[in-house]
């Protein structure tokens, strides 16, 4: 692309948060043009089932599509797909492209995600060394497990422990290491945390916190093994790193947007440049279920919501982003599905028995309801939603008590 082409609305980032920032356009009616500009050669797809029914086999590419191509032609959304925007000129009102190309703009919508933080350490550029961020991620992965026997999936976090879940049931000897003391540290209390972790050694993985990693080995240029700190060797075919996203947003950073762990947006999703967005992963904004913090939020949710909140705003109806967070995670038989964030609880109420594998926690800060995590518990995660969004004071005993439905304390309070 080495011509100069022109939009009305540019966005960066063909994923859901810019997908879904060009379909509320235009179902609200916006009919000036839209341009989709994405990195990857493919159509806009959801990016969850990558480590889990995609990387499985139980759902082909064509099923992971977030909409068919004739949606896009038919709604006059222009996709321009494998293009990487290397500047932005916020005076021109333009962006360049890697390949030469320019993009004017009338405004920009910033909804580049990010991508997998990788290890500094000595190997981590071998072959067989991945991370799980895109289809392509994941190709090469299936591309090479017909002659893998044993994968290390490095840190405890859901992407990981979602590949772990996938690659034990096609057979694979998976270990896990972690860094902290427990998985899904950062996210969850405790319980939760121990809980996943039995679940994981009941089906033979060999999960290992606490640990670091020091290398990894080589042979003939492909990966052969995790070396630990401690000197242990854990021989393997295949490495998977699961330790988080870098936010893509250089090119904006360059240009003179405020940076925090992400391009700082405010409750419009409106950066500190002018006419320039930023929505989903890349985005830090104060969020009110984190106690007023600013976050990124690495949720189709919060991708969705904040790309309504833009197309909203440029659509001469502006409202204020505040969507109460989700998440969810699909490992083996079992479905969790939290609601809330649990930064900075300081108490967590268990609610049913970990041993039936059907639960809740229930996270509260200053005996406020802040957050739920639910494992096969689908009713105590759509009632808990109230009480997380009225941040609910009840008394914990009434909340540990599952003969008592959470929707009736919600409506208890509501009509206090």
């Amino acid at each position: 692309m080495s011509e100069i082409v022109q939009y009305d609305i540019l966005i960066v980032g063909s994923g859901h948060a810019g997908a879904q920032a060009a379909i509320a356009l235009r179902q609200r009616n916006f009919s000036g043009t839209i341009a989709l500009l994405g990195n990857e050669p493919s159509l806009p797809y959801e990016r969850p089932p990558l480590s889990k029914e995609y990387l499985s086999g139980d759902k082909p590419f064509e099923r992971i599509l977030l909409r068919p191509a004739a949606f896009w032609t038919d709604r006059a959304i222009t996709l321009l797909p494998g293009r990487t925007v290397v500047a932005v000129d916020v005076e021109a009102h333009r962006v360049t492209t890697a390949d030469g190309g320019i993009v004017v703009y009338g405004t920009l919508i910033w909804a580049t995600g990010g991508s997998p933080r990788r290890l500094t350490c000595a190997g981590h550029d071998l072959t067989g060394v991945h991370g799980v961020r895109t289809r392509d991620d994941v190709d090469r992965m299936l591309d090479e497990l017909p002659m893998v026997e044993r994968v290390v999936v490095i840190g405890g976090g859901y992407i990981g422990l979602e590949a772990a879940a996938v690659l034990t049931k096609l057979g694979k000897h998976v270990t896990v290491i972690e860094a902290q003391d427990r998985v899904l540290a950062r996210v969850a209390g405790e319980p939760l945390s121990r809980f996943y972790e039995a679940e994981h050694r009941a089906r033979g993985v060999d999960l290992r916190t606490g640990v670091a990693v020091s290398c990894i080995e080589e042979v003939d240029g492909a990966a052969s093994g995790v070396r630990l700190a401690g000197g242990e060797i854990l021989p393997c075919e295949m490495v998977i790193v699961g330790i988080g996203i870098v936010p893509a947003v250089g090119p904006l950073l360059a240009a003179g947007a405020e940076d925090d762990n992400g391009v700082t947006v405010d409750d419009h999703c409106r950066t500190t440049l002018p006419d320039v967005f930023a929505i989903g992963d890349c985005a830090a904004h104060a969020n009110a279920f984190a106690d007023g913090a600013t976050i990124r939020l690495e949720s189709v949710q919060n991708a969705n919501d904040q790309a309504t909140t833009v197309a909203k705003m440029l659509t001469g109806t502006p409202e204020p982003y505040h969507a109460v967070p989700w998440f969810w995670s699909n490992q083996y038989d079992l479905k969790l599905q939290t609601v809330g964030l649990t930064t900075g609880y300081d108490e967590a109420i268990l609610r049913g028995d970990p041993a039936e594998r059907s639960f809740s926690l229930i996270y509260l800060r200053a005996g406020r309801v802040i957050a739920l995590d639910c494992v096969n518990r689908v009713r105590d995660y759509v009632q808990g939603r109230a009480l997380v969004v009225g941040a609910f004071q009840v008394d914990p005993a009434l909340m540990a008590d599952t003969t008592i439905e959470l929707k009736s304390l919600a409506s208890a309070r509501s009509e206090a």
